[in-house]
């Protein structure tokens, strides 16, 4: 289900999830726009899993739950295609590489295509079906359990197989960043086969659009000492800039569309 959020609405969601909760007047106001108006907006955004409504506002989900997958793949979409442009054009033919889960991961795949004679490991089975449309690639789907609800492979034979191999690049995605360059997740099993991708690749990709900072999560990746790069679509905070520096890794802001 894809709720097709026009500009106000995604970023009443990334407010909503950089304070944790918001006010129904606080909303009207910072929009300038009836309170009728942001309730329906909220009703809207409930519906599809992407807040949770209390008496008086609105909330984000917990920090132990993510929002239901097809609600994400919508979200922040062409920031996320100008994300995975910047990423594919760093990546040159013939090279071999991980990808990992997630909504901007599988746009990353999208904008691969065009490339030549990619070998690929992945544990997100939708990225595996758009990469294998290309017939110079190599595509391999690392074994597991598949989750219904994105697709994704994980468990201990996922990991294994990743084990198996030493890759160009290691693409992966995160659900929150603090400004003290932390990276978060919200699922265990899918953070474990993350870090065996950093651990076995030589370099590190990471994508994530600027809703990401802030954002609540449970499971702790790592820190950006374990990322060659991260490609994102706005300017980071000063403060996230810095740890960047001190890290040693590139920061990529994908240009503003035409």
């Amino acid at each position: 289900m894809d709720p097709r959020l026009n500009r106000r609405q995604e970023e009443l969601v990334a407010i909503v999830q950089r304070e944790g909760f918001a006010a129904v007047e606080q909303l009207a106001t910072h929009f300038d726009v009836a309170p009728q108006t942001i309730r329906r907006d909220l009703n809207l955004l409930a519906d599809h899993g992407l807040l949770r409504r209390y008496h008086g506002g609105v909330g984000a989900p917990s920090s132990v739950e993510n929002l239901a997958y097809a609600a994400r793949q919508g979200l922040q979409l062409a920031e996320k295609e100008r994300i995975a442009a910047s990423i594919a054009s760093q990546i040159p033919d013939g090279a071999s590489l991980f990808i990992n889960l997630g909504t901007t991961n599988e746009v990353v795949g999208r904008a691969l295509l065009d490339h030549r004679g990619l070998r690929v490991i992945t544990n997100n089975l939708n990225i595996a079906i758009v990469l294998s449309d290309n017939p110079s690639f190599e595509v391999i789907v690392a074994g597991g359990v598949v989750r219904g609800r994105d697709h994704g492979v994980t468990g201990e034979a996922t990991i294994e197989l990743v084990r198996q191999f030493k890759v160009d690049y290691g693409i992966i995605g995160i659900s929150g960043i603090e400004l003290d360059g932390t990276l978060l997740d919200f699922d265990y099993h899918e953070v474990r086969v993350a870090q065996a991708i950093i651990e076995h690749s030589r370099q590190v990709f990471l994508g994530a659009d600027h809703s990401k900072i802030g954002r609540n999560a449970m499971v702790r990746l790592g820190d950006f000492s374990r990322v060659d790069a991260w490609f994102t679509d706005r300017q980071p905070p000063g403060e996230l800039v810095d740890v960047l520096d001190r890290s040693g890794t590139e920061l990529h802001v994908a240009p503003s569309a035409p």
